[in-house]
């Protein structure tokens, strides 16, 4: 098996994708402060000495009304609300760190490329090449309702990402790498005959260049998805170096993997230009039996109506309409399709209402791997083995405490069988997604 990718999942709120977070014992009892930097820059040096590739924030811009029309079920349970912005994070934490990788979602919906390209361009020089951008476009008409716009469908949405990532291209593009001269005796500080306007008229954008910021290391940052529907599968087997993939059940998580893959051999891209991880929450005990038992406090923390606000919120549909024990697996309405791999058991079972909401609650879709250091890798070794793919994103279940003990106890069993890396090797975000060994 070739090497397994790792990455972190965070965001820069109180819970990820655990409402049992803020509320576990182990995370009241470390003086967790979600608010404060300080976390971020210890949490990126953990997964340093972890080998990983990355740490990756997700995020959202708005707080959900979507279950029963109430902001209070998202209040309440802290179901993705509050939510700061990752951004300011990525350069504090990159000033603490030397090699992994720092990301964050920001979406296209509500900006216009010259500003995204700009912004994306400034991280990855002042992490020395270590940027990653998770491009997505709005999910929750709560996004659009608060920047005053009208939801677009979603193949509009993908259309206008597509040129979205076209111009930021373009941009980035616009100084060669040797435009800076810097001849202080001749002054002359840029060539200009290497620096271009790119004149872009497009069907939903207009942008004249250059950009006024110098060719950055990666040439624009890495590019991350998470597409799941037709065109957002699309986009990202185009544009990606990264997609985090959330699939509970490896065969589903297999006809991902090779749906993606297929697509970016139609497009010419190399398999391994774009890295496919799936989403796991690993609980770690010294034995199987406390490690069940530490999932057991930890999934019973989790309110069921927790679960059906950030369910409703992720499908954009108000499950208060559907009956908690009707099964989920062959519901039509169309804002379910793009959920649908989370709603049948491992035996191909459905699920109910009831039971996908609490799960969703409990780990958003992502598997529970349970057990000791030992046992998770195997399960991590036999899903991949399974489903294919390149590695993992990882989310915890008390924070902080549940990331170092993945990164001590986990780690250097997978580094022994030999299927994560030892040192790093290149100097950017995106040499390090391509490393194979």
């Amino acid at each position: 098996m070739a090497m397994m990718h790792l990455a972190q999942f965070l965001v820069h709120g109180p819970t990820y994708h655990s409402l049992a977070m803020w509320r576990h014992p182990k995370t009241a009892a470390a003086g967790y402060d979600w608010t404060r930097p300080q976390l971020y820059q210890h949490i990126a040096q953990v997964c340093e000495r972890g080998m990983f590739d990355m740490v990756f924030f997700a995020d959202l811009n708005y707080i959900s009304d979507t279950y029963r029309g109430s902001l209070d079920p998202a209040l309440r349970y802290a179901a993705q609300a509050p939510e700061h912005d990752p951004i300011p994070l990525l350069s504090y934490m990159a000033a603490v760190t030397r090699h992994i990788g720092v990301a964050s979602t920001f979406s296209v919906s509500q900006h216009h490329p010259f500003y995204a390209a700009r912004l994306w361009a400034t991280l990855d020089h002042l992490t020395d090449g270590r940027a990653g951008w998770n491009v997505v476009t709005s999910i929750n008409h709560n996004q659009d309702a608060n920047f005053g716009v009208d939801r677009p469908p979603t193949d509009v949405r993908y259309d206008r990402a597509h040129e979205f990532i076209e111009v930021c291209r373009k941009l980035w593009a616009s100084w060669d790498e040797d435009a800076v001269v810097m001849d202080r005796a001749g002054a002359q500080f840029a060539n200009s005959a290497k620096v271009r306007r790119i004149e872009h008229k497009g069907e939903f954008f207009r942008s004249r260049g250059p950009l006024n910021v110098v060719r950055s290391p990666q040439d624009g940052p890495v590019i991350l998805q998470a597409g799941t529907s037709p065109k957002g599968v699309d986009f990202a087997a185009r544009y990606a170096d990264a997609i985090f993939a959330i699939q509970p059940r490896p065969q589903d998580a297999k006809r991902y993997f090779d749906t993606i893959k297929g697509r970016m051999a139609e497009l010419g891209r190399p398999p391994e230009h774009c890295r496919i991880l799936f989403g796991m929450q690993p609980i770690i005990g010294s034995t199987e039996a406390e490690a069940r038992e530490k999932q057991e406090e930890h999934n019973a923390l989790v309110p069921l109506e927790g679960g059906m606000a950030i369910l409703s919120a992720h499908a954009d549909y108000d499950l208060s309409k559907i009956d908690l024990e009707a099964p989920m697996a062959d519901r039509t309405e169309p804002e379910l399709q793009r959920l649908k791999s989370r709603f049948r058991k491992p035996s191909g079972e459905s699920l109910t209402l009831r039971e996908v909401a609490q799960r969703h609650g409990q780990s958003v879709g992502l598997p529970q791997f349970v057990g000791t250091p030992a046992s998770i890798a195997d399960q991590m070794e036999a899903f991949l083995r399974e489903a294919g793919g390149d590695g993992f994103m990882l989310s915890p279940i008390y924070c902080p405490g549940a990331i170092e003990e993945f990164v001590d106890l986990v780690v250097p069993e997978l580094q022994r069988r030999g299927l994560v890396r030892t040192e790093y090797r290149g100097r950017t975000m995106r040499d390090l997604l391509r490393q194979d060994d």
